[in-house]
Order: C-alpha cells, then structure tokens, then sequence
C-alpha cells in the first residue's frame, strides 16, 4: 500500500515537473514563446524530469508514509529542489555560451518546483488529516463524554507540544480555548490559531468568562508562588489544575497530555528543574553494572529509575521489602522492555554480611548506592539498636563487600539530621558518614551525598497530613516554629546522580535544599489544597517535639569548610579524616551495646564516637 502511494506521489512529481518547466517558460516569455524555445522545451523536457526525479529519490521523498508528512519532508523538499536546480545550472555552464533567458527559465522553473512539489504534499497530509477526523469523529449523543474544556498555561515549547497532540490526537476529548502566558510580548499572538489570552494576573477573569473544565499547566519550571496562585485560582472557580510531570518528561522531551497529572503538593515548592551533566553521569554509568541498596524506597527507586535511563549494563535492586521490591521490579521492566539493561531485583538485609558478601560476589558492581537505611527519627529513639543495627553495622557490610569486589564508586546517601544530630537516628547517618570516609581509597571513589527532606517521600509529614485531612483532622503539627529543608525527590535523585559523577573520594556533597519551609505553613497549604480552609473545617493541633527532633536543620557542620563545585546545586566540603583504627575499635563497642539492645550505652557510645551529638535537647525521654 505504501509502495503504490509512493509511485502515485511519483507519478504526480512527474507531471507537477514537467508542467513548472513549461511555465517557467510562459512566465518568462509573457506567455508569447518565441518558436526556438519551445523546440528546446521538447527535446529537454523528458530529461529535466528525469534528472528531478533522480534528485527527489536521492532526498527520499518517495520514502515516506503520506498521513506522517511533516516540515522534515517539507525541508527535504526544499533541499531537493535547490539541488537540481543547481545540476541544471551547471549543465548550462558547460554551454559554451549559455542564454541569459535560459539561466532565467532554471530560476523560475525552481521556484514553481519547489510550489509545486511542496504544495503537493501539504495537500496530502491535510487531506488525510480531514479523513481522519471524520472517521474517527464519535457524536456526543453516541453516549461519549463530552469534550473537556481547557486553557493552558504556558505559552511556550511544552505548551505548544501538549496543544498539537490534543488537535491532532481526536481521541483526546479536549477543547483548548487559549493560553496563558506572563511573558508580555506573547500576549495578543496566536499559536496554531489559538491566542494568547494573557497574563497568570488574567486568569481569575478567563476562568469567570468562560465555561472551563481544566487548566493544564505547561511550564518547565513554575515558581512556587506562580504554582500556588494557579491552584488557590482553580480552587475559587472549583476547576481542577493539571500539570506535566517537569523533571521526567519534559527533561526527555517526552510531553504527552495523557501524561498529565493534577497538581500535586510538591509543584507548590517550585524547586527548579535540574541542569544535569548527562555526558559526565553517562560516562560513570553506560555499560556499567550498578547496585542500589534500599532501592524499592523513595529515594532509591528513584535512583534506579534514573541510572537506568542511562544504559548500565545491569542495575542490581536490593532491598528487605518483598512488596516494594516487586513493585519497582515490574515498573522498570514495563518501562525499560526492549532496552538493553537487566534488571535484578534481590532481596536482602545488609544487616547480614555473609548474605552482602555473596551478592556483591555474583554482581560485581562497579558502581554502588547505598540509600538504604533506617530514617523515622522518634522510631529510632525507642529503638536505638536497630538503627546502629541497620545504618551503622549494615553500612559497615556494604562497605567491607565493596572493598573486597573493588567497587569502583561508592555513594553514601546521608542525611542533614547527620549533622549537630539530636537524635540517635542522626547520630548513626554520621557515623556512617565517617565508615565511608575511612574506606576511601585511591582505586575507590567513596563519596557522601548529604540533603534534607524529601517532600512525599515514605515517613514524611506530607502524606501523614493527607491522611489527616481524608479522617477530617485534626492536622498534628509538633511545633509552630519547626522548620525543615525540602525538595522533590526526582530532584534529589538527580542531584545524586551529578555529584556521584564529580566526585573524586572522601568528600561530602551538600545539596542546595532552597530556605527552610515553616511545617504550620505545609499543613495550612494541604488543607487548602483539599479545597478545605484551615482552623475552620479542619484544626490544627500542636503535639509537642517529639524525642530527637529538632525545631531546625542544618546541612554544614561548625569547621566544614564548604566549596562551591561546577554545578550550582552543589556545594563540596573536604571532610577531616579520623584514625580507622581507633574508628573501627569504637563502632565496634557501639556494635556491642546494640547486640544487648542497651539504649543507654549506644547513646553513650555514640556521643563519644560524634562529640556533636546532643540527645533529647528537646526533653524526649529516650528508650
């Protein structure tokens, strides 16, 4: 079928040729063709078509699939055109004495060609985008819904891309009236046919005016005050906010509607889209055999979804979580069917050293993220054990089994409650900060990769308010004035993935986390995100700090000297070294104290081993 379209689009080319050479004539002559000229018309004819037809097959033109005519084909065109204009040129240079009629005749005879021949094609895809429409029209009395008024937000590259798919994909049931844009200069314009309403300032009187079921944000990076006006605006007009999903398909280019969302609380943080180094990241990860511990939570199923988008060889999945694990084992094996990357998901605790030992043997890994651990600060208060247990002697495991398979890179993911801790949880993240310092070594690059909160991630307060406010409240907050550090986790993934390039062992990355966000002022939001209004429909209650919380975070401890590093979302700071001996000797009586399950000696222990940290400076009773 495609074969005889393209000799009919062939046969078409042929005559269209013919016919632009005969009027370039006309056109020259004034329609009055002295008789020499029409002799040379009939004895050149049959070979300028032969030779532009030659040149379009040449260009493949004759290679395409009608209903997929675009502006490449359009180029092609051109291209095509400009080249056997060019041979016929030459060919009168090989005259001894060519005409200066002749000469004008190739001129205008290109022109009309290139008409011709592109209008030609323009028909056929309009054509079958008509037929198209018709055939898959489906009547709203058929018993379909109704097609979903829209305006969007955003009149830029993925504004313009969602709009095209919603005209050209008839089985989208949307009707997109307009954009909304605060670049001024856009304001008035029309893309594709649809203006430019006006500014995110208009959107109140747009959204009054007209009859609408949606607002699509399209913008690669919303501020969050830009994102929480769009919400607080819709939730006026009870108009439902979708948005793209920013650092995954737009970072691809991969902007489809069906892959819309509506806006969640994390857009309302308005972190800024990732500037990755794709080519230093690809460098340390294609064709590489890389392991994630921890890699079916939160931030390590992000890392594996990441790192496999960059062609390793093969991405080893461990983690203790049977149902966690299953479920990012057939997400990337949906996602990723037909790339050349195996993925292995095992189940195990890196409590257990023979069990880590036999993995990193079978694997070899060249590359290694150690995300797993233990992080519900008041959960490890009452538990201090388990989190020596799991953060202390199970990055001991990592570690020892990465030096013995000589693990190229070795990336910590730490935490800022590592820093000044006040908790046992933040106690046991820096001396696992210090276990993997102390394993750096010249043919290893052991780095630590160190940020705040995650916002949605498991154990956060974000889904904790959610299911608060589905019960109907009361939203718990712990303190008016406790502060934390946020950003998305795609972002933070992310910034592991870049400062896990750069490093070259025994430094500490800090990540840039933004200003602290005030914990009254996330409840507030999710409140009114519910379309609900706070201390009205539901109350907010102040439970106290909890044991090891602190009311604010840091990411720097007091003498880490900070650097800035080549990318501006990451800080580098040369971390003191410690005696590995006298280490190993002191985590190895902390080790002792968990076996007992004897709270008391860990903190004892670990207040030697970190001399920062300050237990229960908020009244806690320990366990």
């Amino acid at each position: 079928m495609a074969l005889k379209g393209n000799l009919t689009l062939l046969l078409i080319d042929a005559a269209l040729v013919g016919a632009g050479y005969y009027l370039s004539l006309m056109v020259r002559f004034a329609f009055d063709v002295p008789q020499e000229f029409l002799v040379f018309f009939k004895l050149t004819v049959a070979g300028v078509i032969v030779l532009k037809l030659l040149v379009f097959s040449l260009f493949r033109l004759y290679k395409v699939i009608w209903r997929y005519i675009g502006m490449i084909d359009l180029y092609n065109v051109v291209k095509a055109n400009a080249v056997s204009t060019m041979c016929l040129m030459v060919g009168l240079l090989l005259l001894r004495s060519p005409s200066k009629d002749l000469v004008t005749i190739i001129l205008v005879d290109g022109l009309l060609g290139l008409v011709f021949i592109g209008s030609v094609r323009v028909l056929v895809r309009l054509t079958y985008e008509q037929s198209r429409k018709r055939r898959f029209s489906i009547p709203h009395e058929a018993g379909f819904s109704r097609k979903k008024r829209a305006v969007i937000v955003g009149a830029g590259e993925a504004g313009e891309k969602i709009f095209r798919e919603i005209r050209d994909n008839v089985k989208v049931r949307y009707e997109v009236i307009g954009f909304v844009d605060d670049d001024p200069k856009k304001v008035g314009l029309q893309i594709h046919g649809l203006p430019v309403l006006g500014s995110l300032d208009a959107l109140d009187a747009i959204l009054q005016r007209e009859s609408l079921d949606e607002v699509i944000v399209a913008i690669k990076a919303v501020p969050g005050a830009g994102m929480r006006k769009i919400v607080e605006i819709c939730r006026r007009h009870r108009i439902e906010a979708r948005t793209i999903p920013v650092l995954g398909d737009i970072l691809n280019g991969q902007v489809m509607i069906n892959r819309t969302r509506p806006v969640k609380y994390e857009d309302l943080l308005g972190r800024q889209p990732v500037k990755m180094d794709t080519e230093r990241i690809g460098r340390y990860l294609q064709g590489k055999d890389i392991l994630v511990t921890g890699g079916a939570g939160s931030i390590g199923s992000e890392l594996c979804r990441q790192a496999a988008s960059f062609g390793p060889r093969s991405l080893v999945i461990c983690d203790n979580c049977e149902n966690s694990l299953y479920d990012i084992d057939i997400e990337l094996g949906q996602t990723f069917a037909g790339v050349n990357v195996v993925v292995v998901p095992v189940l195990a605790d890196i409590r257990d050293p023979r069990r880590m030992d036999t993995l990193f043997a079978r694997f070899t890994p060249d590359v290694v993220f150690h995300a797993a651990a233990y992080k519900h600060v008041p959960m490890m208060e009452a538990h201090a054990w388990e989190a020596v247990e799991n953060n202390v002697v199970g990055t001991l495991n990592v570690l020892r089994s990465a030096e013995r398979t000589a693990v190229d890179r070795f990336v910590l993911v730490s935490s800022d409650k590592a820093v000044r801790p006040s908790s046992v949880m933040g106690a046991t993240k820096r001396v696992a900060e210090l276990l993997t310092l102390a394993f750096s070594a010249e043919k290893r690059r052991s780095v630590i990769v160190r940020f705040g909160n995650v916002a949605g991630s498991e154990g956060s307060v974000i889904p904790l308010f959610r299911r608060q406010i589905e019960r109907g409240g009361p939203v718990t907050v712990t303190h008016p004035e406790i502060t934390r550090y946020f950003m998305t986790i795609p972002e933070a993934a992310q910034l592991i993935l870049e400062a896990a390039g750069m490093g070259e062992g025994g430094e500490i990355f800090v990540l840039d986390m933004g200003t602290p966000v005030k914990i009254i002022e996330i409840a507030r939001d999710l409140i009114r995100f519910s379309g609900l209004e706070p201390d009205e429909d539901i109350e907010i209650h102040f439970t106290g700090l909890r044991p090891g919380e602190k009311l604010a975070e840091e990411l720097v401890r007091d003498g880490e000297g900070v650097r800035p590093t080549a990318h501006e979302k990451i800080s580098a700071i040369v971390a003191e070294t410690y005696d590995r001996a006298w280490l190993f000797r002191e985590v190895e009586g902390l080790v002792e104290c968990a076996s007992r399950c004897d709270g008391e000696g860990v903190r004892s222990r670990l207040r030697h081993i970190v001399p920062d940290y300050q237990p229960h400076q908020n009244g806690g009773a320990p366990a």
